[in-house]
């Protein structure tokens, strides 16, 4: 009988050490001293938007990866990072179902999500367990109009981007009757009605303004509805694995009209899989063109050596979303997210994609906003606008 007891207590005591250890994990290194800090991130890593999503857990593995080599102090105590990834799947129901896993996983820290869509449901449950969240690529207005003190992004958002796309639209390329397609997700829907207002601001007629899902391939029913309206231009509120058969189709169904798109269709997939169909097509990205970057070329070249294929989207927004995240860090002395979270708000860094400090609300301060063009199969820069503060 004492045999079994001391068995019993024996077994307790192991499981209750064993429990103790993993929540400490957040705090202490199982190798020595070390302080281990758990960076989450989230992103679609599978479906159509993997390439993208793949790009971004790039960019914050790059970041931690320097971090670890640099050897980074904090509070007087040497660092291990660590990344949680996790797909979301481009799902709002997942991505909350995700946030609660890096909440349960004890990070202090998360980059993500990707999508406005997935962004925006899972900041709540950041924000309710005070887990600061630096979105590389959420650009829906409503990310940071929430309230929430743990939301921030690196780049500017979509009342600045689809004001500037609206104006070039009109004012650029003299488009005087414009149609509108968005995927009703909440980057596509926020886009083009941002987009919507400023070109009518500028003076132009919308003739159309149809929806799709961020799902669908085909496209032929709505444009050829379109097509009877005779636009000068089409906008599309999306991403590019609907863009690309969208503007194949416009090409074969004889639709004559310029195409553009956010920085959902700023990609190289874009060109390279609709071939000559996106000649001439228009995209937009936040921030400036990566050769006129602060360390934006020296960034390229390290990350295509690093990863043997060449940046998507917003990996250099990732590297820098993480790297001011360490920064508050390393300011405050811990990685307590309660202690570093005010640092957080009030921080400037010198970042690869621009100096990042943010407003009130944890928007990017200054945001610029680039035009794009497709020529030759490549995506070329035709200017830069709304360099604020910079």
């Amino acid at each position: 009988m004492s045999r079994l007891l001391f068995t019993l207590v024996s077994a307790a005591f192991v499981f209750n050490l064993a429990a103790c250890n993993k929540a400490d994990r957040a705090s202490s290194a199982e190798n020595g001293n070390d302080l281990l800090v758990r960076i989450g991130a989230a992103a679609p890593l599978t479906g159509p938007q993997a390439h993208i999503g793949k790009d971004n857990e790039n960019g914050t593995r790059m970041a931690i990866d320097d971090a670890n080599t640099k050897g980074i102090m904090i509070g007087g105590k040497k660092v291990h990072f660590e990344l949680l990834s996790e797909d979301d799947q481009t799902d709002p129901k997942i991505a909350t179902i995700v946030a609660q896993k890096l909440v349960d996983a004890k990070v202090n820290g998360v980059i993500g999500h990707l999508n406005s869509g997935t962004s925006i449901p899972a900041s709540r449950i950041y924000s309710d367990n005070g887990i600061p969240q630096i979105s590389p690529s959420a650009t829906a207005v409503n990310y940071t109009a929430q309230g929430f003190k743990t939301a921030f992004r690196v780049m500017a958002n979509d009342s600045q981007q689809g004001k500037v796309l609206g104006e070039f639209a009109v004012k650029n390329l003299g488009a005087k009757n414009i149609a509108v397609i968005d995927d009703r997700t909440a980057y596509g829907q926020g886009l083009a009605e941002e987009f919507i207002k400023s070109a009518k601001a500028n003076g132009a007629q919308i003739v159309a303004h149809e929806y799709t899902t961020d799902k669908a391939v085909d496209f032929s029913a709505v444009l050829t509805s379109i097509k009877s309206k005779k636009p000068d231009l089409l906008f599309f509120g999306g991403m590019d694995p609907q863009g690309v058969p969208m503007v194949k189709q416009m090409k074969s169904l004889g639709l004559a009209a310029k195409f553009m798109m956010g920085d959902g269709g700023y990609t190289p997939k874009m060109p390279e899989l609709a071939g000559d169909a996106a000649n001439d097509m228009y995209a937009s990205l936040p921030g400036v063109p990566l050769e006129k970057m602060p360390n934006g070329p020296d960034f390229k070249k390290r990350y295509e050596e690093k990863f043997k294929q060449e940046i998507q989207l917003y990996a250099p927004y990732c590297y820098d979303a993480t790297n001011v995240m360490i920064a508050a860090m390393q300011k405050a002395g811990s990685a307590d997210p309660a202690k570093y979270l005010p640092e957080l708000a009030k921080l400037t860094f010198d970042g690869v994609t621009s100096k990042i400090t943010f407003d009130e609300k944890g928007d990017l301060k200054g945001g610029a906003v680039t035009l794009y063009q497709v020529q030759n199969g490549k995506w070329v820069p035709i200017e830069t606008l709304g360099m604020s503060g910079k």
